[in-house]
């Protein structure tokens, strides 16, 4: 909801402006990222991949690890927002606190480069994408590939993950751009079949 008061409060030409939007899916094993130029209200994929992290043994490791890719992002591809996808609740504690250290972490990196974070739940990202909140993460990436025109798949669905954060976002601002009045996404493709790019 944060991301939709804060576009909604912006005015119309900023609604509109290129930007370049950093996708983030925090992870301790696997960290995934993606990156979407937007001009002209249209994302263009420019890259995504991976933070392996499975072979540092050490937990703080692992954190200076994430800092240091999402800086290396940041300085090297400018993005102007960073879209990460929230911590789920789960039953095992220590998974959710070592993921909320990770997700801690990209936003400190972020925050060092002073850029406006958004985030989103993993069933408003896949609800966002695919019109199903309880989507595979298969799914959700076939869409991705077949809506940014993805040559090939990554090795790890971690990276479509993390584009996919990025593309939430983006359409978040579609939302209040296209000015259609309708309620979801999948509404919207409904209405305008013609948009959709296979």
């Amino acid at each position: 909801m944060f991301a939709f008061q804060f576009y909604f409060k912006r005015n119309g030409a900023e609604l509109n402006k290129d930007r370049i939007i950093l996708g983030i899916d925090p992870g301790t094993t696997v960290m995934g990222y993606g990156l979407l130029k937007v001009t002209n209200n249209k994302a263009e994929l420019m890259t995504l991949g991976v933070l392996e992290l499975h072979k540092y043994g050490d937990h703080y490791l692992k954190l200076k690890k994430i800092f240091e890719r999402v800086i290396q992002l940041i300085d090297s591809y400018h993005p102007d927002e960073l879209a990460i996808e929230a911590p789920f609740y789960g039953k095992n504690v220590q998974s959710m606190l070592k993921l909320g250290r990770a997700q801690g972490v990209a936003m400190s990196a972020a925050l060092s480069r002073s850029m406006p974070i958004f985030e989103y739940a993993p069933l408003r990202i896949k609800q966002a994408i695919t019109g199903n909140g309880r989507a595979s993460k298969e799914q959700v990436a076939l869409l991705l590939q077949q809506m940014l025109k993805m040559k090939e798949m990554p090795d790890y669905l971690d990276a479509t993950d993390g584009l996919a954060a990025a593309y939430c976002h983006f359409l978040q601002n579609q939302k209040l751009t296209i000015g259609t009045g309708v309620k979801s996404w999948k509404e919207f493709i409904n209405k305008n079949p013609g948009r959709l790019k296979r």
